[in-house]
Parts: structure tokens; sequence; C-alpha cells
């Protein structure tokens, strides 16, 4: 061992010069490659020590455990590799947020939400919440008597809307058939025209002319068998309706008067009604045409699928007879 180092019983040379402060009992760090206790503060600037001109430099012991304390960063973190494989100090303080951790907080705030928006909608009024059990049995048992009234006047309501539609279906049945009954009462009056099955009966006279008696013997068999509505027309196409106050006269030069009408020869009446049923009213022994033919005349039958009576009559003005009220 040379003069300049002195064994200090732990192994370590100590090396000739001053007495460095911050060592145990004053004695400087032992380690050949120790960094030096001002670099260690945070004033000093980082960085190897350099050694003086008159400190000579500490021999390296290699014994398989050196450790470089200037890589170790104040924070206690381990040092980071950079890119050339040296190590490289790590800030201290730095936060490193991953994605998983943003998504986490941003579903912790979500969920915030939606508790408070569900405590503001499920939130009840305060006064129901300071009420006394008594009352709110009083409030239920008002709201449950408002709820039979309303199921009361529900069904009224409804009764009455079926009553209303009763009446309307009465009603909309007494105006059809009061229309029925006047387009009836119009045929039979006259004031209507008429279609339907019919016959067409012509008299033709002969040495004698058709009297007006001949006719209204024809009116009269044609109602018997049914008939609903009659006209009668004359040779020069004058056509009269036949009703129940209609009057037949003999004219002169064996013209017909109806209803204070001329007609002359021949004479067509057209009939609404059962066909068959008509014709054979006409055709019976001793009947209208017999009778005409009795005369030398002749009556022509026709029968029509569609028979029209056309003629309208005036409307009759009673002056003394009034509906039984």
């Amino acid at each position: 061992m040379s003069d300049e180092q002195t064994d200090t019983g732990t192994g370590w040379p100590q090396p000739a010069g001053p007495v460095r402060p911050g060592g145990p009992a004053g004695e400087p760090d032992p380690r050949p490659d120790a960094p030096d206790p001002d670099e260690l503060s945070p004033l000093a600037p980082q960085g190897p020590a350099q050694p003086s001109d008159d400190e000579p430099a500490a021999e390296p012991v290699d014994d398989g455990a050196t450790v470089d304390l200037s890589a170790v960063s104040r924070s206690g973190e381990p040092p980071v590799a950079g890119s050339d494989g040296s190590a490289e100090p790590v800030v201290a303080g730095r936060s490193r947020w991953s994605a998983a951790g943003v998504m986490i907080v941003a579903l912790l705030a979500l969920l915030g939400f939606t508790l408070v928006v569900q405590l503001k909608t499920t939130s009840t009024d305060p006064t129901l919440g300071a009420t006394r059990q008594e009352d709110l049995v009083r409030i239920l048992s008002d709201l449950d008597a408002r709820e039979n009234r309303l199921q009361q006047d529900i069904r009224a309501l409804e009764d009455s809307q079926r009553q209303l539609r009763s009446g309307e279906q009465g009603r909309q049945a007494a105006l059809d058939e009061a229309t029925r009954r006047a387009d009836e009462l119009g045929i039979l009056a006259g004031t209507l025209p008429a279609v339907g099955p019919g016959l067409t009966v012509q008299f033709d006279a002969g040495v004698k002319p058709i009297s007006a008696n001949r006719v209204l013997d024809a009116v009269q068999e044609l109602r018997g068998a049914g008939a609903e509505a009659m006209q009668i027309s004359g040779g020069d196409r004058a056509t009269v309706r036949i009703i129940a106050s209609t009057y037949f006269l003999d004219g002169d030069n064996g013209s017909l008067m109806v209803e204070g009408r001329r007609l002359s020869g021949p004479y067509t009446i057209t009939v609404i009604g059962d066909p068959a049923t008509m014709r054979t009213a006409l055709n019976i022994p001793g009947g209208v045409v017999a009778s005409v033919r009795g005369d030398g005349g002749n009556v022509t039958f026709g029968e029509r699928e569609v028979a029209e009576v056309s003629a309208l009559h005036v409307p009759i003005k009673l002056e003394h007879a009034r509906p039984v009220s």
C-alpha cells in the first residue's frame, strides 16, 4: 500500500487529500464512481464530477457491483433507456393517462349526470313529503271519489250518445218512410211521373163513337185490377193524367172531354200495374171489351215491360178537408 492511501478497515482505499463533508463521520464516499455531494444538490449542475487539478483521481475498483448513482433520479424512479441504450432520467410529476382511464372518467361523469336527471324527474312534490299520513289518506279518498264521479259522468254521456244515435236512427227511418209515402201519394195524386211494368189499351171507334161511359168503365176495371198510375191520350197526342177525381164527358163530333180538355179518337190508356191481371179484368164476359165490340168498335192490348206515365195533374187545393190532429 502506498503512502497516499490509508486502510480504513472497509476494504476501500482512502484517497489522499482534503476530506469532503457529507460522508459518514466527515469522510468522503469510498466508491470510485460516487458523485460529488455537490452534484446531489438541486442547485448543482447535472453530470459527472470532474476531479480538480490538485486532487488525484480515485482508482476504480471492480468488485462486480458497481452502481451508477447519477442515473437515479431524485424522485426515486428507475432510469429509462434511451434509443442508444443509455439511461435517461425520468421527469418527476409527469402524469400519463391511458385510454382506459379516460373512458372510465367519461362513464362516471355520464352516470352522475343520469342520476341527477332521474332524481329531478322522479322527484315528488315537497309538500306531499311533509304531509301527515292522515292527510295523505284523505287525499287518496278524495281522488277515489272524484274518479267514481267521473266514471258515472262517462256512463251518463255514453247513455246519452246511445239515445241520440237511436233517436237519429228513428228519425232517419221516419224520414225515409215519410219520403216513400210522399212519393206514393204523389203518384196517386198525379203530381209525380211514374214508370213500371204495365199495359196500353187502345180504343178504336166503329159505327158508334167511343162514349165517355165506356172509357170510365175501362178506368174503373183497371183500378179494380190493381192499376197504380194511368193517363189517356187522344189521336191529336193530347194527354191527360187520370186520378181519383178525373171526370169524362162526351164532346162534339165523337170527341171526349177529360178534365175539361177535348180529346179526339182513337184513345189510348197507358196504365202501370200487373199486365195479365188488368187484361183479364177488361176481357171478362159482358165487360168493357165486349161492350165496345158490341158497338162495332175494337180494343187492342199491348204489354209493356216499362210503361211510362209522364203526364202530371195540377195539385188539388183543398178548401174544406183538414187532417185529423
